[in-house]
C-alpha cells in the first residue's frame, strides 16, 4: 500500500498540535500547512470536508538525500493530512518508500525506510 492512515478520536487541531510537538523531537517542522476546504471555497467551490495537508521537513535530511540524488526533491517536503471522514479525523501520509521506489537507489530506499519508520511514529505518538 503506497499510504499509511490511522483514526483519532483528536479534532483536526488537535491532532494537527500533536503532530507538531511530535515531529519536533524528530527534528521535522511544518513549512506550511494547506486548508484544502478554505481555499476551495475562497475560490468558489464548495467543499465540506475539513483537510488540511502539511508539509514537514527535517532540513539537515533534505540537504542530504538532494546532495545524493536531486530527483529526490520531486517528493520533498513530506506530506502529512489530517482530515474528517464522515466525522472521524484520521491522518496519514504518501509512504517515502512507495514513492522513492521509482529511482531504483538501494541507498535512498534505506534513507527512505528511516524517514517513514519516523513520521509513522509520529503519526501514531498522536493519535
Amino acid at each position: 500500500m503506497f499510504h499509511y492512515t490511522v483514526e483519532t478520536k483528536k479534532s483536526i487541531g488537535e491532532a494537527i498540535q500533536s503532530l507538531e510537538e511530535n515531529l519536533k523531537e524528530e527534528k521535522f517542522g511544518i513549512l506550511w500547512q494547506f486548508d484544502i476546504k478554505d481555499t476551495l471555497l475562497k475560490k468558489g467551490f464548495e467543499f465540506d470536508q475539513d483537510y488540511k495537508v502539511l508539509e514537514v521537513c527535517n532540513p539537515k535530511e533534505a540537504q542530504q538525500v538532494l546532495k545524493e540524488n536531486q530527483l529526490v526533491g520531486y517528493f520533498l517536503p513530506c506530506k502529512i493530512v489530517v482530515y474528517d471522514d464522515n466525522g472521524i479525523t484520521k491522518i496519514g501520509l504518501p509512504k517515502p518508500t512507495s514513492m522513492i521506489q521509482n529511482l531504483d537507489d538501494a541507498n535512498l530506499s534505506e534513507f527512505a525506510s528511516d524517514i517513514e519508520r519516523r513520521l509513522i511514529s509520529c503519526i501514531d505518538k498522536s493519535i
